[in-house]
Order: structure tokens, then C-alpha cells, then sequence
């Protein structure tokens, strides 16, 4: 079936090759509106099974991982205690300003942040690095990785280029909890 998935195509990989060459880089950013300093998308070259291919990769900070959890933790939690509970989904007025919830999306929204930061402060959401790897995707391999970085940089996936290509990449196994940051 590797024959239909245009990741592990010459063609393809000349491309990837050759704008990678122009860039100076071991990988190349994939433009998203997700992409920020704690989540990259990105593709690189490297060898799965012994051939060539292009892996799609996302990489992100622990910390973002960890907050992740704790949301759709919480989220969990307030399904079990409202019953019509559904995402609350934020709408936007004529001139682009939020409007204002209704007052059972509001009790489900103090309810959800309650439950966040007694997760929080009980340290019961723990995270480690890690990477999954997926053959399964339509283009390429998928790499989902979370790293404890401050901030996914350049560098970080340079680093993480390098090392996965040569088969040095090492995760930690400590496990982690975070501190939700404070909107300022």
C-alpha cells in the first residue's frame, strides 16, 4: 500500500530535498494557524523500514501536553455533571466581539476552570516526553512528539532533526506536572 502514499515518492522527496538545501535546514515549517512557540508542524527527511521517506511531524512543549489533558480532563468531568453538557461554543457578534454565554454555559465554564485548578493543585495530571510514530498517514510518516522545552525553536527541531536521523534521540522518562500560567 506504500505505493499510494506520495511521502516515500522521489519526486516528492527530490522537492522536499531541494528546498531544504535552499533553506539551510534539516526540516522544513509546515504554515499553520496552530503553530506557535509550544506547537510546530513540520516535515523532514529520514528512513522508515530502510527506505527514504517524508515524516509529518508535530512537535510540542510538555507543558502544552500537560494543559491539554487537564482541559479534556475537566471537560470529562463536567459532562458527568451536567448532562446536556457540550462544548461551550464561543460566538462572535456583527463587530467580532465574543458574546456573552448563557447562564448554564457559564456554570459549566466556572465548573470546568474549578475542576482544572483542583487538578492542577492535587499535581494528578502527570506528563513525560514522548513520540508516537504513525505509518498509517495519507503522505509520509506522522511523528507526534512532546518535549520539555520551554519553547519549540528552531533549534530544539534542529536538535530533534539530528538526533531521531541518527538514532541518538533520547526521552526523558521523568513524569511532569505543570502549573497552569496566568493570563496577563
Amino acid at each position: 500500500m506504500d505505493h499510494l502514499n506520495q511521502g516515500y515518492d522521489i519526486e516528492e522527496l527530490r522537492k522536499l530535498r531541494e528546498a531544504l538545501d535552499l533553506s539551510g535546514k534539516n526540516f522544513m515549517t509546515i504554515e499553520s494557524d496552530d503553530n506557535s512557540d509550544e506547537f510546530q508542524n513540520f516535515q523532514f527527511i529520514g528512513k522508515y523500514q530502510g527506505r527514504d521517506v517524508i515524516y509529518d511531524a508535530a512537535i510540542y512543549t510538555l507543558r502544552m501536553l500537560h494543559n491539554s489533558e487537564i482541559f479534556e480532563l475537566a471537560q470529562h468531568k463536567a459532562a458527568q455533571k451536567f448532562p446536556e453538557f457540550k462544548v461551550i461554543d464561543y460566538e462572535e457578534d456583527e463587530n467580532g466581539d465574543i458574546e456573552p454565554l448563557g447562564d448554564q454555559e457559564e456554570e459549566i465554564g466556572l465548573f470546568i476552570t474549578e475542576v482544572m485548578e483542583e487538578l492542577e493543585d492535587e499535581e494528578a495530571v502527570k506528563v513525560k516526553e514522548h513520540l508516537e510514530l504513525d505509518d498509517k498517514v495519507d503522505f509520509g510518516v506522522g511523528l507526534d512528539v512532546s518535549l520539555n522545552v520551554e519553547k519549540v525553536t528552531e533549534e530544539v527541531i534542529e536538535k530533534f532533526v539530528t538526533d531521531y536521523n541518527n538514532d541518538e534521540l533520547k526521552l526523558d522518562p521523568t513524569l511532569y506536572s505543570f502549573q497552569l500560567e496566568e493570563e496577563e
